[in-house]
């Protein structure tokens, strides 16, 4: 398998907006939420763009060989790299770790991270406890509706980034655009939803009892970077490289997949914009040229 351009799956959730409607993402969609920019999920996958695979989902065409020798320690794809919009906030969730999840959901857990691209003037994110709590005192915020009151609130900025460890409460504030790394698992446990309903107008469904047995109850001591190395633990590795002519990579480890954040050129024979994404198979290489800021996310 060669280098290939993608075309992400793409999720019209209630809080999202349209900013990346204006780069030719869900255009069918009224809004458009989260894109799923690398996707190996059967029931949402990227779709290939380039090369002899052109209009094939990407989770058919890849091979344990071109992800590379990090498969030994997956039992599936390990990554699930997302765009996201929230026009309104998201909501207050906590995700439990790998060994919960396999003995209660016959899943891996999740850890996720967030690289800040853009948010309007005072718009952040909710991340941790804000002291150390009890079981009971959680209970009771959310019962009474003052869980936001518990978290810390933290204004962002372009370029800032976020660890979000299992067990960590969290949301994504309205107003924040970002790109999402985390690894590939769906399992959420929703605290608290603003009282809001569905689109058939039915309240979104909450997971109070589990979401209580996983959460971190200690304060929270903040994990951000703002360092060229944004995250490197064995869930993933990600780093973010501005370049202003061009740049070499190589997936001498294991696959790499790599998103634009600003600027426009060409990947190898590939031309590429703003918020594109690629995949490259391990041991393959390519290089970038022109002027801009790329991140790029591996296992290792």
């Amino acid at each position: 398998m060669e280098l290939v351009k993608l075309v992400p799956a793409v999720k019209d959730y209630i809080w999202g907006g349209t900013y990346f409607k204006k780069y030719n993402k869900g255009l069918a969609f009224e809004r458009v939420s989260e894109c799923w920019e690398l996707s190996m999920r059967e029931d949402a996958p990227s779709i290939i763009a380039s090369g002899r695979y052109l209009g094939k989902p990407l989770c058919e065409v890849v091979t344990k060989e071109d992800i590379g020798p990090v498969m030994e320690r997956f039992p599936y794809f390990p990554l699930l790299i997302k765009l996201i919009d929230a026009k309104d906030n998201l909501s207050v969730q906590v995700h439990p770790s790998d060994d919960y999840a396999l003995k209660y959901e016959n899943s891996f857990g999740k850890s996720e991270m967030w690289h800040i691209i853009s948010a309007d003037e005072g718009s952040g994110l909710y991340v941790g406890l804000n002291k150390d709590y009890k079981k009971e005192d959680i209970e009771k915020a959310l019962k009474e509706g003052t869980i936001l009151e518990c978290l810390n609130f933290y204004k962002v900025k372009p370029g800032e980034t976020y660890v979000i460890k299992p067990g960590t409460i969290h949301a994504i504030g309205k107003g924040v655009r970002l790109i999402e790394i985390q690894q590939n698992s769906n399992l959420t446990y929703r605290l608290y939803d603003y009282n809001r309903v569905d689109k058939d107008g039915n309240p979104r469904e909450l997971h109070i009892k589990k979401a209580l047995d996983v959460i971190d109850y200690h304060k929270y001591e903040p994990n951000m970077s703002n360092d060229e190395l944004l995250a490197d633990n064995k869930y993933f590795t990600v780093r973010r490289i501005e370049f202003d002519k061009s740049v070499k990579l190589s997936a001498s480890e294991a696959f790499l997949s790599f998103t634009f954040l600003e600027g426009e050129g060409m990947v190898n024979d590939i031309p590429y914009r703003q918020y594109d994404t690629f995949y490259l198979p391990y041991q393959k290489e390519c290089t970038i040229r022109g002027k801009g800021v790329v991140v790029v996310s591996t296992v290792r």
